[in-house]
């Protein structure tokens, strides 16, 4: 009798709370939606309310919340500003130019310092660029460092701890130009023309190619899980070893025994999980599983090992919340060495993937949120790519590879976002992590490598469209796959397949060329007959 009166008392009482939320909830939309700000951005219009766009911003936030450390941990694998002056040196003697692939103290100590910086400038121009696709294209899209260019500037570009074909200062004056030009094609409508350029196998192979170019460096040892490392018979060979040369990453001994290795297996178990029962924030529970255990001091899958370094490191995360201020990063552009072939192509290379990446990303979430028209537009479009091209200048002023808008998007539209409030509360909650940097810039590489390799099964999902039977196409397709992880240069899968594109198409370019040549031909000896055929009758005409 009493459980029963206990329990219609609680009912009662929880039952007047949730109604009382809910005519809260109700009048709260109710005036936002009548105010300024709900007529800017079109609340009634789009049949949306505040508590809905305020849901779906955070459920779009947590869905794409781990590029904060997966993109600072991926360029600071360049080296960014860090260099032999860097390294620390025994008495009475200098570092030599190894120190960079070497275990260094003071080397590592100035990574560290660069992976805060990054962290900072991922985070900030993300909050730029998702307030203002918000504010000024009233769309609910979130922006941040695209995956693929930065892991192309990263690897390709400037190489692992700078030993790649240019400097991390001008890989960020590429960025620089290639947002300028992202800016102007935009700007004078172009942007439609020059992606058509490219055969659609190869476009549709691409994000497949760096699908698996990402997933590659998220198994490696220093980049990933350390699943995959070198060997000099086979080039590559299965590691995940208990102990492996700190210089090149060889096994050692201990094939498969590597804790942290299996430390990640089972965060990358848990994301799958979570996607598989489409829990929003997967891709976020694993690596907080994985990062949470190697916090822990005196084990073997610690990120601080009782070294000088680990020491300093831990001592940093100790603070939990501290503002970090950009030391190295930003505003790093130079154009001293502009002049190199290498340059233009890779300016070549981010363009193309970046209007490919932009233009089919836009226009797939606007097709899942209703808003294309019949013309096959939709509302706040120009303005949309001129924000994702301006977000690239601004990232390449912080020290970050270009701005893309994230698919992760879908997870807002799903929830209901219908307007650019979404998009500001995904930048509004970007903004809030910038006071958590001493954890961020704490995420460990094993953490990050299971999510790289998830990255990478989301972009293999465009294979079905390509038209596997047609061999004029599989075969391009299939070749700009397999050269972007096995050349580890997502430059030369493009390059490969559009040149191959080309040379299978050859035959078909010369016999259209050959009927247009004789369709020209049949024209000029029709109208020579004609004009012969006139002047002979005008002869005739003179003679009578």
């Amino acid at each position: 009798m009493g459980g029963e009166l206990c329990a219609t008392m609680g009912n009662g009482f929880f039952t007047r709370v949730g109604k009382s939320w809910s005519q809260l909830g109700k009048g709260l939309n109710d005036e936002v939606s009548k105010s300024k700000v709900g007529k800017y951005f079109k609340l009634e219009a789009r049949k949306s309310c505040f508590t809905k766009e305020l849901r779906a911003g955070l459920a779009t936030f947590l869905t794409m919340a781990y590029i904060i450390t997966v993109n600072a941990t991926i360029i600071a694998d360049s080296g960014g500003m860090c260099s032999m002056a860097d390294c620390s040196a025994p008495a009475n003697q200098t570092a030599t130019l190894d120190c960079m692939l070497k275990p260094n103290e003071g080397y590592q100590s100035c990574l560290s310092k660069t992976k805060s910086d990054l962290v900072v400038a991922t985070i900030v121009s993300s909050m730029i660029g998702s307030i203002a696709m918000g504010v000024l294209a009233n769309l609910p899209l979130g922006l941040a460092p695209g995956m693929g260019p930065n892991a192309y500037l990263a690897y390709n570009l400037v190489g692992f701890h700078g030993t790649g074909n240019m400097s991390y200062q001008t890989a960020l004056a590429v960025v620089l130009v290639e947002g300028c030009v992202f800016l102007a094609i935009s700007a004078f409508g172009i942007r439609e023309k020059l992606a058509r350029l490219i055969p659609q196998p190869v476009r549709l192979a691409c994000a497949a190619g760096i699908g698996l170019f990402i997933a590659f460096v998220g198994l490696q040892i220093h980049q990933g899980v350390g699943l995959v490392g070198p060997d000099p018979s086979t080039l590559v060979t299965i590691t995940a070893c208990a102990n492996t040369n700190p210089q090149t990453g060889e096994c050692l001994g201990g094939k498969m025994h590597s804790p942290k290795f299996w430390l990640g297996s089972a965060g990358f178990l848990i994301t799958c999980y979570g996607l598989i029962k489409e829990i929003k924030g997967s891709m976020i529970y694993g690596i907080v599983f994985v990062t949470l255990i190697s916090w822990f001091r005196g084990t073997h899958v610690t990120v601080f090992p009782n070294t000088p370094v680990g020491d300093t490191s831990y001592n940093y995360f100790k603070k939990v919340v501290d503002f970090h201020k950009i030391q190295s990063t930003a505003g790093a552009v130079s154009f001293s060495n502009f002049s190199r072939s290498e340059v233009w192509v890779a300016l070549a290379t981010l363009l193309y993937v970046d209007v490919l990446a932009t233009t089919g990303t836009l226009y797939t979430m606007a097709e899942m949120g209703g808003f294309v028209n019949d013309e096959g537009g939709f509302e706040g479009e120009y303005l949309a790519y001129l924000v994702d091209a301006g977000s690239t200048i601004v990232g390449s002023a912080l020290g970050v590879s270009p701005i893309a808008t994230y698919v992760e998007s879908s997870a807002g539209l799903r929830e209901g976002g219908r307007t650019g409030l979404t998009a500001v509360t995904i930048g509004l909650c970007f903004f809030v992590s910038l006071f958590f940097i001493p954890l961020l810039s704490s995420v460990p590489p094993w953490a990050i490598g299971p999510s790289l390799v998830m990255v990478g099964v989301m972009m293999m999902k465009v294979v079905k469209d390509i038209n596997w039977g047609n061999m004029k196409e599989a075969v391009p397709a299939f070749i700009t796959m397999l050269l972007m992880p096995l050349t580890y240069s997502i430059s030369n899968g493009i390059i490969g397949g559009i040149g191959l594109y080309i040379a299978l198409n050859l035959y078909d370019y010369l016999v259209v060329l050959l009927k247009w040549l004789a369709k020209m031909r049949r024209m000029v000896v029709k109208e020579h007959n004609q004009v012969s055929a006139t002047a002979a009758v005008d002869s005739a005409n003179e003679i009578i």
